[in-house]
């Protein structure tokens, strides 16, 4: 897995408004370090298990919702399950393949909404997410890979 360098991942912390703490530059690093990517709080805790980081499920769980909050991430709830943490925080939608639980990148411009009913009184739209659930012999694709972000062509 590739990793960003310590003081690579303390930067992108510190342009985000966030001290870069022991614990958020060892899941910056694994964040950040690669390709965009869609996981959840178990996986990257299980991810950093392995370095003596000494970071706790508990932590890893505050620090995504903290990187969400600085713009860092994008958190997505498909469904009852857990949440899922997307390093593209670009306008986009995705599909989720039902059969192994993996998202893939839908680019903003492959999609649009219209006839939206108003927002409820003192309220405003945010954002709009899309997760097209799909099923089938490709859905299994690539599912004993790492949860790479992949984008619809």
């Amino acid at each position: 897995m590739t990793t960003l360098p310590d003081s690579d991942a303390a930067a992108r912390l510190r342009e985000a408004g966030l001290r870069p703490t022991r614990q958020r530059i060892v899941l910056a690093r694994r964040l950040f370090g690669g390709p965009d990517r869609h996981v959840t709080a178990a996986e990257l805790h299980a991810e950093v298990l392995s370095e003596e980081a000494g970071v706790s499920l508990a932590t890893v769980y505050n620090t995504l919702h903290q990187f969400t909050k600085a713009g860092l991430l994008r958190e997505l709830v498909v469904d009852a399950g857990p949440s899922f943490f997307d390093t593209n925080t670009t306008h986009h939608q995705h599909f989720f393949l039902e059969e192994t639980g993996r998202l893939v990148d839908v680019p903003g411009d492959r999609i649009s909404v219209s006839d939206l009913p108003p927002a409820p009184p003192g309220t405003r739209v945010s954002r709009i997410d899309v997760v097209i659930r799909v099923t089938g012999e490709g859905a299994d694709e690539g599912s004993k890979a790492p949860r790479r972000a992949r984008t619809l062509e």
